[in-house]
Order: C-alpha cells, then sequence, then structure tokens
C-alpha cells in the first residue's frame, strides 16, 4: 500500500489546436510522410483563418528559415512540430510572418506565426496543418476531437507521460 505512495505518477498534457479549422486524422493527410507517421503520432488540421498559435507552454526550439514549420517543446518535454501546409517550403517564405525565434518561451494560444491563407491556398499543394509529437518514445499520444477547432482553445490531443 506505501508503495503507491512514491509510485511515479502519469502526467498527462492537454493540447490546443494550433490553428482554426475543421480537424482530420493523420493518416488521412495527403502526404506520406505524415500520414505514414514517420514524423511521429498526431493529428491535422485543414485550417480556414486566423495565426498559428502555440499548442501548449513551452520553449520555441526550432523556426524554419522559411517560416512553414516551428517546433515546440512542453514544459514537460515533449516536442511538437507544427507544420503549416504541405510542400510549403517551396514558397521560400512568401505567405508566412514569424512573430517568435528560437528559445522563446510561449504560452499556450500565443501567436507564432501569421499564415496568409488565401496565398498559401493558390500556392501550396495544401494548407492542410499538421501537428504530431516528434519524441513520442514513452509517450501515449491520442487525438481527442472530431469536427471543427479553434486556435488556442480546443484539445485537440492528450500526450500521456510515465
Amino acid at each position: 500500500m506505501l508503495s503507491n505512495l512514491f509510485k511515479k505518477k502519469d502526467k498527462e498534457e492537454k493540447v490546443l489546436a494550433p490553428v482554426s479549422g475543421q480537424l482530420m486524422p493523420i493518416d488521412q493527410v495527403p502526404d506520406p510522410v505524415f500520414s505514414g507517421k514517420m514524423m511521429g503520432e498526431g493529428i491535422a488540421v485543414m485550417p480556414d483563418s486566423g495565426s498559428v498559435v502555440s499548442p501548449v507552454d513551452g520553449t520555441v526550439v526550432m523556426v524554419a528559415d522559411t517560416g512553414h514549420a516551428i517546433g515546440i517543446r512542453s514544459a514537460q518535454g515533449t516536442e511538437f512540430l507544427i507544420h503549416i501546409g504541405l510542400e510549403t517550403v517551396a514558397l521560400k517564405g512568401e505567405g508566412f510572418n514569424v512573430l517568435v525565434r528560437q528559445d522563446d518561451k510561449v504560452t499556450a494560444g500565443q501567436p507564432l506565426i501569421e499564415a496568409d491563407w488565401t496565398y498559401l491556398g493558390e500556392n501550396a499543394n495544401s494548407t492542410v496543418t499538421p501537428i504530431v509529437v516528434t519524441n513520442g518514445e514513452g509517450r501515449t499520444v491520442r487525438p481527442v476531437a472530431e469536427g471543427t477547432c479553434t486556435a488556442g482553445e480546443t484539445v485537440i490531443m492528450t500526450v500521456t507521460t510515465g
């Protein structure tokens, strides 16, 4: 009975939508790298408007030079990749206004990148925005929402460590 008091407790973190729009399972993303979960488990959003926001409290660990992708490490150590659209690296930064830098501390819901969704819709293969856990070993990732989501408000997945 006492051993239960000292047992390591699982930690569950709630992950908020990085963009507003329609949720889709990661295995339906029209890109084999994401649909095949080569980058990690996660979920995707077909965005309809607004900025890309931080899904968790944490630290910016990577910002792509072209502004199309950003990495965040949560306070619990989970690493997330938000990839804005598909094949958007070819746009060479057009359509993106990055608001943060590597090593910046961020809070859930804080704007990270302003995306010109009209421009991206006309010039990229897709605006589908995957969010994946890139260090999933030892973590259980559960997408928890279907339907529409609101950036910085809707819980789209949980990650349990322990």
